[in-house]
């Protein structure tokens, strides 16, 4: 019983947002905009990268296009920076990981009712990183520099502000082209990871929230946001 009530709210939430709204409703037609998302990363695969690197920043401004149909496209960069724990390695090592990358977007952006939507996406791109640490320096080497793919899927929940503006909440998922391993910031050991745990390639999870800033937001009849 409890199943077949679940699956009814299910349904009628689903028609809710499915269906159109007429009075005091506004259709959100818009094409270009520009995002900023600003999130926590978190490890995830990799052991000794989960376990060693502990995310701190991810920030991606980005431009795209949505056409009529929803489907979008897109640009940006996003810049991310991840600490040493040291509680997680058997010597003192200060410093982190710091990358840059320049991506293309492609997705799918709707509103399913005036103020609710969803942005649906696959960022794909180029990644540069650089690991810096005091142990690395102390050897002669000023960054531990790779370059790789860089590919995170994304979805954003995004409530409507006004006519021009968004805010979401963002949920994605990167990948790096290369396995971390403890000798990237300077540790001449394995700290007792398999070959097969330090060949995993480095990924993570990011959450966080984000603004968007449509430039061509219009209006239909029976806004809330009619001009005065």
């Amino acid at each position: 019983m409890n199943v077949i009530k679940k699956i009814s709210f299910v349904l009628c939430l689903s028609g809710i947002l499915a269906k159109p709204h007429h009075a005091n409703a506004q259709k959100m037609e818009f094409d270009d905009s520009f995002v900023f998302e600003l999130n926590l990363p978190n490890g995830f695969v990799n052991a000794p990268f989960k376990n060693i690197m502990q995310g701190v920043v991810y920030a991606a401004p980005m431009y795209q296009y949505a056409f009529k149909s929803g489907i979008m496209v897109g640009a940006g960069l996003h810049d991310s920076y991840f600490t040493i724990n040291q509680f997680r390695i058997n010597q003192k090592v200060s410093g982190g990981m710091h990358t840059g990358a320049a991506f293309v977007k492609v997705g799918h952006e709707r509103f399913w009712t005036p103020l609710l939507a969803t942005d649906i996406s696959v960022k794909t791109g180029l990644a540069q990183t650089a690991f810096v640490t005091d142990v690395l320096k102390s050897q002669g080497i000023t960054y531990n520099a790779k370059q790789s793919l860089y590919i995170e899927p994304n979805i954003g929940i995004c409530l409507a502000a006004d006519v021009n503006a968004s805010f979401r909440l963002s949920l994605g998922y990167a990948f790096y082209g290369f396995g971390f391993k403890p000798w990237d910031i300077g540790i001449d050991s394995n700290l007792g990871y398999s070959e097969s745990e330090l060949n995993r390639i480095s990924s993570y999870l990011v959450v966080g929230f984000g603004y968007s800033r449509y430039f061509n937001g219009k209006k239909s009849t029976n806004s809330g946001w009619d001009e005065e």
